[in-house]
């Protein structure tokens, strides 16, 4: 079984449920495999072959949707792009991942215009009418090179490329805070297992109605918000942004069921102005992932709204759920939860072995979810995947009932003149004070103790001070955790997917000395 036959399969036998929501569409299971169908087809008109790399450049549209199935239908391998970023950065991945047909927003027509010369390897360039979703558009200027997805649908061959279990159906590339990005090549087990399982998990049924606020190029958004819930015959509310008013409004005239954020997201709605428990009265469960959930944001969150949130792990290597907390049988605020169906996780040494409870070590990962490797990085892949199990890169430690907790990424911890200092554990601290937004802890150099702990901050209040901050983490930290610094921002840089950019952070510090 894989995504496409699993959804062939509920097209058949309720055609007329409904799929997705996108503004004032509303489109079933039939419609929607009729679109998959015809974009396959003319995928297959234009000669893509079995094999062949398409990049997705879209955001969050019914584009997207009916792309991703259709490719994977004429047995292409995806690619999905952040539409944002910018001309280098799409550069690189498009050479970088041998891409042969791009898949874009139509706004995106000047950007190709100025970069096509670079990339002689595009054959075909899908242009979608974005601003009129599906529909034809008679104007739009092709070359060779350049197609219009409503004519691209208007094919009526039929085409269904059957994949292998381990043939590779998307290349999903990390987000490059460390370097440049790196593509992993998940298979169609990888991704199926993984919608698979999370949808079980989480009881995911044609009742349910799945928000999509978050960026669907994003491995979160693809798994969680797109593909469970459409493995099981519920439906995804398609948001072409997040915006706290608009998801507040949208919930509560569709009565969806299932939001799925990361942490700033629940922070933005926590913080909205006149945002209420009627707001969320319709949904069963929220899902916080990409990044660890302050326990006071979690734990104000759920008192304001009176829904449950629950924390999961997850990274594109695996496709990306690992662990999830059950609601069914009891959660842990602060943790990450137990292992999800069919996956293993544990937590180990510098030599591989198992650590006992509450020892921290390195955070590995096993299943059907687990990536092949990494595109054309066979050296990244063999350290990065060893006999079978995924070393994360993330500090973790288990406790006696098997939840999991990060502690840390490796690569942020502080060493503070020879003692470790995790800064979630200081975050975690400077969230508890009444007039902190946000905040975020990095380590910088220091001529004596070799790091020094450095944090951001931005108020809820202008009459924050830094003293006030010293204060209470002074009742709170050990002194070689606490900040000697406090810096005030208006904003926590973020990527597109509300990741806090840790690099930027330091570039401003750069920047003020």
């Amino acid at each position: 079984m894989n995504l496409v036959s699993k959804l062939g399969e509920t097209a058949k036998l309720k055609p007329d449920r409904t799929a997705y929501i996108f503004g004032d569409q509303t489109e079933t299971y039939g419609g929607l495999q009729e679109k998959i169908d015809r974009f396959a087809g003319g995928l297959y008109e234009i000669g893509v072959k079995k094999g062949d790399h398409i990049a997705l450049l879209l955001g969050n549209t019914p584009h997207f949707l009916i792309s991703f199935f259709g490719a994977l239908k004429a047995g292409a391998v995806i690619i999905p792009i952040n539409p944002t970023y910018t001309p280098t950065e799409i550069g690189y991945l498009l050479t970088n991942g041998d891409v042969k047909v791009v898949v874009a927003d139509g706004k995106l027509l000047p950007l190709y215009e100025k970069m096509h010369e670079m990339l002689p390897k595009i054959e075909q360039v899908i242009l979608c009418e974005t601003s009129e979703p599906l529909q034809d558009s008679e104007n739009l200027q092709v070359n060779n090179k350049l197609k219009s997805f409503a004519n691209l649908m208007k094919s009526s061959v039929q085409v269904f490329s059957e994949p292998n279990q381990d043939d590779i159906a998307a290349i999903l590339y990390t987000s490059g805070t460390t370097g440049k990005p790196k593509g992993a090549m998940l298979t169609h087990q990888n991704l199926f297992s993984n919608a698979n399982d999370v949808a079980q998990y989480l009881t995911m049924d044609e009742d349910d109605l799945v928000v999509a606020a978050l960026p669907m190029f994003h491995v979160f958004c693809l798994t969680v918000c797109m593909n469970a819930p459409l493995m099981n015959g519920a439906a995804v509310l398609i948001m072409p942004k997040f915006s706290p008013s608009a998801v507040f409004k949208l919930v509560k005239k569709h009565k969806a069921t299932i939001f799925a954020g990361v942490p700033t997201m629940y922070n933005y709605l926590y913080q909205h102005e006149g945002a209420s428990e009627d707001g969320f009265a319709s949904v069963r469960i929220c899902i916080s992932g990409g990044a660890a959930m302050p326990v006071a944001l979690l734990n104000n969150f759920e008192k304001k709204f009176n829904v449950l949130v629950l924390e999961g792990y997850g990274l594109s290597e695996a496709s990306p759920v690992a662990c999830f907390n059950p609601f069914h049988t009891g959660r842990k605020p602060g943790s990450i939860g137990t292992n999800i169906l069919n996956v293993k996780n544990k937590v180990v040494n510098e030599f591989g072995e198992e650590l006992p409870p509450n020892q921290v070590g390195e955070l590995i990962v096993k299943g059907p979810n687990v990536m092949k490797g990494y595109y054309k990085m066979p050296e990244e892949t063999a350290h990065t995947i060893k006999d079978g199990w995924l070393y994360t890169g993330d500090l973790a430690r288990q406790d006696e009932d098997g939840y999991f907790y990060i502690v840390d990424r490796k690569k942020d911890m502080i060493l503070v003149g020879g003692y470790n200092v995790y800064p979630r554990e200081v975050e975690e601290v400077l969230y508890k004070h009444p007039d902190v937004a946000e905040a975020v802890v990095i380590g910088v150099p220091d001529p004596n103790k070799g790091e020094v702990v450095q944090c951001y901050v931005v108020p809820k209040s202008k009459t924050l001070t830094e003293e006030e901050i010293v204060s209470h983490c002074e009742r709170h930290l050990a002194k070689y955790k606490r900040p000697s610094t406090i810096i005030f921002l208006d904003e926590i840089p973020k990527n597109s997917t509300g990741k806090i950019l840790r690099r930027a952070l330091k570039d401003i510090l750069t920047k003020q000395s």
